[in-house]
């Protein structure tokens, strides 16, 4: 049977990052995906020139049209942009019923500009964020979601124990913005286990779309069955490997190599 994985989020018309980052990761994992849009960006590897908000009812409307004809086995959220967006996702959630909820809870980049307003903020951790199975904060949603200031591995440990303690909710707290050895471990904390996720670090400045790939990977792991921490294990070595893979296309920040596997399998005289 084939597996449906939803995301909503929003469009990045460069390509790397959002809804369009989202369906190449559910593609590479055997898994449709289904897409209910928040917002529209003008953007490409080097800025974000324009946005425009979707009126929530039509963003409840996507929802709710992928729900009653195919059914979904996994949903991810990413950028939601405004409050009302966020109530209106949180209610047609709720109406669902699916289990399987990953919240990557986009507020702050991972180069710390903030992305939405504190009226939005509240609303995710209030009506959202609760209703998840895991989060997934950078390292600055991180310190708004627990309080606390971080600066290094410990820190971001415990910032994943506080978020968790105030939403009851597993946390993958993400260290990409750490520095030297510590960049890009990643923390996970499920009320009674702190666990260290460390891959090789790739060095490479082309990581545009990293958060909203790992929070689809593990999307995708969900929907086809696995459990939690599998699917959080499975969705960093992906993660990670895209990173391998990155594109050095545009004049700025590059996305992240969705397609590695493909172009790992195509034969070297066809790829020519």
């Amino acid at each position: 049977m084939t597996k449906i994985a939803l995301t909503i989020a929003g469009s990045d018309s460069g390509g790397g990052a959002g809804i369009q980052a989202d369906l190449k990761t559910f593609a590479m994992h055997c898994v449709h995906g289904a897409s209910a849009i928040t917002c529209i960006t003008a953007q490409n590897t080097v800025e974000v020139s324009q946005v425009k908000a979707i009126e929530p009812a039509l963003v409840a409307s996507q929802i709710e049209a992928v729900a009653n004809d195919l059914g979904v086995d996994a949903v991810k959220t990413g950028m939601l942009l405004n409050r009302d967006i966020i109530v209106a996702v949180a209610r047609q959630i709720e109406k669902l019923g699916c289990q399987q909820l990953v919240v990557d809870p986009v507020m702050v980049s991972r180069t710390g500009v903030k992305l939405i307003d504190p009226g939005a903020i509240s609303a995710l951790q209030e009506l959202l964020i609760p209703q998840a199975l895991i989060v997934t904060p950078n390292r600055y949603e991180a310190e708004i979601l627990s309080g606390l200031t971080i600066n290094n591995l410990e820190e971001l440990k415990q910032s994943a124990i506080a978020i968790y303690q105030r939403l009851g909710v597993v946390v993958l707290a993400k260290g990409g913005s750490l520095s030297r050895s510590e960049r890009g471990v990643d923390v996970w904390y499920d009320g009674s286990e702190i666990k260290v996720l460390s891959e090789q670090a790739i060095d490479t400045k082309n990581t545009h779309g990293t958060g909203c790939t790992l929070s689809a990977a593990i999307c995708a792991n969900l929907a086809m069955g696995k459990d939690l921490w599998s699917a959080v294990v499975t969705a960093k070595k992906y993660v990670t490997a895209a990173l391998e893979h990155s594109l050095a296309i545009g004049s700025g920040s590059g996305p992240v190599g969705h397609f590695f596997p493909v172009i790992n399998a195509l034969d070297p005289n066809e790829a020519a």
